[in-house]
């Protein structure tokens, strides 16, 4: 994996979603989220940065005041957020760094809705590693497009999440042939010490980086 070559894709990770809201809303799937794939996920976000792998989020996010742009699903399930409204935000545990790109999309997959796949490409990357919510709905979508269009996918299991465990293995072996399948740890093993973001070595070897590797619950 050459992390110049790589991106690290986070799909609607934000507050109308996943936050503090929505411990009221559903308190199970917000109990969960909180517990076992939030972790994974911030655990995926330090080592992309580490390595200087490229971070891009994307957040459910209409352009228009009444969502007329949305996609036909959206409207018809009633999904959307006004533009720059609290809901669209990314989580604080996950807040995007100043040069980390935040793309607003109003349809399942971000390739259909937003310029991902023509930033994807200006950039380089040819690897795609995709995590966040939901497993059988944004982010099954986003695999097989990512894969139709050429790029080598890799879903984070366990930094992803569907409304029940049982949908969230379901949609895993749906698209299970369109790309690999790891979890956060597998990652830690495969990239290794952290590098600079051109690839020339470890980031300041006077203060090595926090131990990722040590607990075994991501």
């Amino acid at each position: 994996m050459d992390p110049r070559r790589t991106a690290l894709l986070l799909v609607d990770l934000q507050e109308g979603t996943c936050g503090a809201e929505q411990a009221r809303q559903r308190p199970g799937f917000h109990g969960l989220f909180r517990q076992r794939t939030l972790p994974a996920l911030q655990r995926a976000l330090a080592l992309a940065r580490g390595q200087g792998i490229e971070v891009i989020h994307t957040v459910i996010a209409n352009l228009t005041a009444d969502g007329r742009d949305r996609s036909l699903d959206y409207k018809r399930c009633g999904m959307g957020f006004p533009p720059g409204s609290v809901e669209t935000r990314v989580i604080a545990e996950l807040a995007p760094e100043p040069d980390e790109l935040v793309l607003a999309k109003s349809s399942s997959s971000p390739f259909s809705s937003t310029v991902l796949d023509y930033l994807l490409r200006n950039i380089g990357i040819e690897t795609l590693m995709v995590a966040g919510i939901l497993t059988d709905q944004c982010i099954d979508h986003t695999v097989k497009d990512a894969a139709d269009r050429g790029y080598r996918v890799i879903c984070l299991t366990d930094a992803c999440m569907a409304e029940s465990v049982e949908r969230h293995g379901a949609a895993l072996d749906c698209f299970r042939g369109y790309g690999e399948l790891i979890a956060v740890e597998e990652l830690a093993q495969r990239l290794g010490p952290s590098r600079s973001r051109d690839g020339s070595g470890p980031n300041d070897p006077g203060q090595p980086p926090q131990d990722l590797r040590q607990d075994g619950d991501a």
